[in-house]
């Protein structure tokens, strides 16, 4: 691991996430979140030690969720982990978007920014950019050969940074939009 930053683990209470746009009862554990996505700075040193570690297809993204001592969540956890038991329509509540909140398709970045760039953006659990910056990978398929991503990138329209908002990519996709964080067990 990078000798510059250490992991920020957040406990999420566990409950039942009433998932999706239909709201469907699912039953999520009380997990340890990072309180970021996965930065480059976690693993390696280097310039962009707070931006995202992007650019990594899903199978990457789970060795190194296994390598920091945890795993990819499924799209489900994330939700929860996002919208809350309220079901937040956005992940710091039901306001609209803004460029203070997160790094969302034109914001003035047209890049990544660092990972705890948009301190306003963050949930009640104090989890940032779950909006924006990168799309995440999760261990969640989909038909085909894909995986479910969550959370937006800087090249999105405000409205897939929601929290219901489900995006999928094929599993060997390494993108600068697309990055990671990782759960584990309390």
């Amino acid at each position: 691991m990078g000798s510059e930053m250490n992991l920020d683990w957040i406990e999420i209470p566990g409950g039942t996430c009433l998932f999706g746009d239909q709201a469907r009862p699912v039953s999520v554990p009380t997990l340890l979140w990072t309180r970021t996505p996965v930065a480059q700075g976690h693993l390696t040193d280097g310039p962009r030690a707070h931006c995202p570690l992007a650019c990594v297809d899903q199978l990457t993204a789970e060795r190194l969720a296994r390598r920091l001592g945890g795993r990819l969540p499924r799209s489900v956890e994330w939700e929860w982990m996002a919208s809350g038991a309220e079901r937040r329509v956005w992940p710091w509540g039901n306001a609209a978007w803004s460029p203070a909140l997160a790094n969302l398709r034109d914001s003035g970045y047209g890049d990544t920014s660092d990972v705890t760039a948009h301190p306003g953006g963050a949930t009640p659990d104090g989890m940032l950019d779950v909006a924006g910056n990168v799309w995440e990978w999760t261990a969640s398929p989909t038909m085909g050969d894909g995986f479910v991503l969550r959370g937006g990138s800087y090249a999105s329209p405000p409205l897939y940074a929601r929290c219901t908002f489900l995006n999928a990519a094929p599993a060997e996709l390494r993108s600068p939009g697309i990055g990671f964080r990782v759960v584990r067990e309390p």
